[in-house]
């Protein structure tokens, strides 16, 4: 929602002032909290904090004096009216509710809320208005997640972060683009090197990493009551790759209510696997927590586990398969597949509740929801996929070369066909696994999850794509074709653009860190699997990612950066402001293959 104020300036200074004060507020918090002794005195910190709030306080005032409509800003910002009145009551009833020791405990913790809930709002907001500037989107994109890398490696360095001695910058930098990038590749054991705190860090990138700071914006401004403007919906159509406008708002709350629903099932799901094994240790909050973040880290695709194995040692329970699974083909399947599911099997549901109550209405109802031409493309390409793979990688350790495990069973073969080209859990040794069935993983990497997800890859339609136009090339068709509908000449086009862009990015970044890595001994195939997993922000490794040297790092951090963002978007950032050329040259024959 635009709001108009009578004195830009005004407004501006405003800004100015929010901003400062949102920095100096996560300053206090990093002081208070990220250490193992406050940097400088609490007190300090804490006045410094209640005079923020009067700050923010006094915000509202000048804003709400400024407005032309003050109804409208006072709609717009309606929460304010129940925090500040939570805060008042936190305040003024702390010492008659508790001891004066615990009250001022209370009342900084209210406090903190406060500020907190505030600075949360702002920058939600804040990445909603840039986005709508028309100052080129993907770059809007692409800079929430350089800010929010940058800031997840500086918290993840905070002494209390982590156990032992500090992460170093190129660690933490490495941790926090895995997860933001949803990849989970790991330079040190999440378990065991990070604490309560890291882990938290890294739930918190993975998340906002999944669905994007920018989509997080929406949804708190729509839960709020703020509704999009025009030009808003318009930059979340482009994110998001939406069809229509007009239900970019039913779209982003199907979004944020359907993450909630699949990670809380996930959850659930996963509660009573963790003490299944010997050797577990902790009790209910721990339980609570392992499965939160498991759940999370399946459905965003991110890879990331708590243990040292992955899941190798949870190979034999079953909630592996029914709860891992589905989590991670269901997150790899795009909200845009997703969403016309939904809206299809609401449909069916509310159809035949008409047929049942109201007989009158059997002959007078709407034509039914039908499947989009993407969600056929992605439902059938990840199905043969996974079906593929499974059967290549069960033929492959069994009879490929260099001796494999041969431990490997069905429902092994199945997870990691359905891991390997999103989510990067394994449960077996992958170093173990022949050279053949390596050969398959990154194939399956390479291809990746579906448009509009969290995965990498050149993504399912893309495959089909260039499928159907060799099938196309052979059958000396004039068209492209999908299901009997024809595919557009510039959607082939970008298809072979975008895989060209990644096998060139996937071997330029396998040549240069078979550089770096000259002295560790790595076999050729182990560094173009390790490139592939950034490249396709899997998280599958061979041993390659503890041992990789600072250099290696550096590439494999700009890997996983352009697999999540992918080649296409980048290339779109920077050639944003060129315009197409109105003229076309004459055509002569040529001889290709």
């Amino acid at each position: 929602m635009k709001l108009a104020y009578k004195d830009n300036r005004v407004e501006q200074v405003v800004f100015w002032v929010n901003l400062t004060a949102a920095a100096v507020v996560v300053a206090t918090f990093v002081a208070l909290f990220g250490f193992t002794e406050p940097l400088v005195s609490a007190p300090l910190l804490y006045g410094a904090q209640g005079l923020l709030l009067v700050v923010f306080i006094a915000e509202k005032v000048v804003r709400l004096k400024n407005a032309e409509h003050k109804a409208e800003f006072v709609r717009a910002h309606w929460y304010e009216i129940p925090l500040l009145a939570g805060l008042a009551v936190a305040l003024g009833g702390s010492a008659a509710w508790f001891g004066q020791a615990e009250a001022s405990a209370v009342r900084h913790l209210a406090v903190g809320i406060y500020l907190v809930l505030q600075v949360v709002f702002k920058v939600c907001r804040r990445t909603v208005d840039l986005a709508a500037t028309g100052r080129n989107p993907t770059m809007i994109l692409i800079s929430s997640f350089v800010v929010l890398i940058v800031a997840g490696a500086g918290m993840l360095m905070l002494p209390r972060a982590s156990r032992g001695e500090p992460v170093s910058f190129v660690d933490a930098l490495f941790t926090a683009t895995s997860a933001t990038c949803v990849t989970g590749l790991v330079v040190k054991n999440t378990g065991q090197n990070f604490t309560f705190m890291g882990h938290c860090v890294i739930l918190g990138l993975m998340q906002l990493g999944g669905l994007g700071i920018v989509i997080f914006g929406a949804v708190f401004a729509l839960l709020l009551g703020q509704a999009l403007s025009v030009r808003e919906s318009v930059a979340m159509q482009d994110l998001l790759s939406a069809q229509t406008v007009g239900r970019i708002g039913n779209m982003i709350a199907f979004i944020f209510f359907g993450t909630m629903l699949f990670e809380v099932l996930g959850a659930v799901g996963l509660y009573g696997m963790w003490d299944d094994i010997e050797g577990w240790s902790g009790g209910v909050g721990k339980q609570c927590f392992y499965s939160v973040f498991h759940s999370v880290s399946a459905f965003c695709n991110a890879g990331f586990g708590l243990f040292g194995d992955s899941l190798v040692r949870y190979s034999r329970c079953w909630a592996v398969y029914a709860v891992f699974c589905p989590l991670i083909i269901c997150g790899g399947l795009g909200w845009g597949v997703l969403y016309n599911l939904g809206n299809i099997a609401a449909d069916r549901v509310s159809r035949f509740f008409k047929k049942l109550c109201f007989k009158e209405c059997r002959f007078s109802m709407e034509v039914p929801k039908r499947l989009r031409l993407q969600t056929k493309i992605v439902l059938w390409v990840s199905g043969i996929l996974i079906v593929c793979g499974t059967a290549a990688i069960l033929f492959m350790e069994r009879y490929g070369n260099n001796c494999g495990s041969g431990r490997l069973d069905l429902p092994g073969a199945f997870f990691q066909s359905v891991t390997s080209r999103t989510a990067g859990f394994n449960t077996v040794d992958i170093a173990a696994m022949s050279d053949s069935s390596k050969t398959v993983l990154i194939l399956l990497m390479f291809v990746g999850g579906s448009p509009g997800s969290t995965s990498g890859g050149i993504k399912t339609v893309t495959l089909a794509v260039i499928v159907a136009a060799v099938i196309a090339a052979l059958r000396k068709r004039g068209e492209v074709e999908l299901f009997k509908r024809s595919i557009r000449v510039v959607v082939v086009g970008r298809a072979i653009t975008v895989t060209a862009l990644f096998v060139m990015v996937l071997f330029s970044a396998a040549l240069a860190l078979s550089v770096t890595e000259r002295g560790s001994g790595f076999a050729m195939l182990d560094i173009l699997f390790e490139t592939a997993s950034a490249l396709g922000t899997v998280g599958l490794t061979t041993g390659v990612t503890p041992a990789l040297t600072s250099a290696g790092k550096l590439i494999i951090i700009a890997a996983m950066l352009i697999g999540r963002l992918g080649p296409l978007t980048l290339m779109a950032a920077l050639t944003f402001n060129l315009k197409p050329i109105r003229y076309s040259y004459p055509d002569e024959a040529i001889v290709v293959g």
